[in-house]
């Protein structure tokens, strides 16, 4: 869904609402961070593997 969508949907004033409970929200301490990381970095659970290419691509 795009950022047009969203707001065609739910409208200025509720998205303002949004803004500002999120604006009101305490930020993470270091210890929530450590524990999301590897999770954001990871979403699927597994190891990124690198996409092979052939040598004449790569050249």
């Amino acid at each position: 869904m795009t950022r047009e969508q969203r707001r065609a949907l739910l409208g200025d004033a509720v998205i303002a609402q949004i803004h500002e409970r999120v604006a009101q929200a305490p930020a993470p301490g270091p210890e929530v961070i450590d524990e999301l990381r590897p999770i954001l970095a990871r979403p699927a659970g597994r190891a990124v593997r690198a996409v092979s290419r052939p040598a004449a691509e790569a050249a």
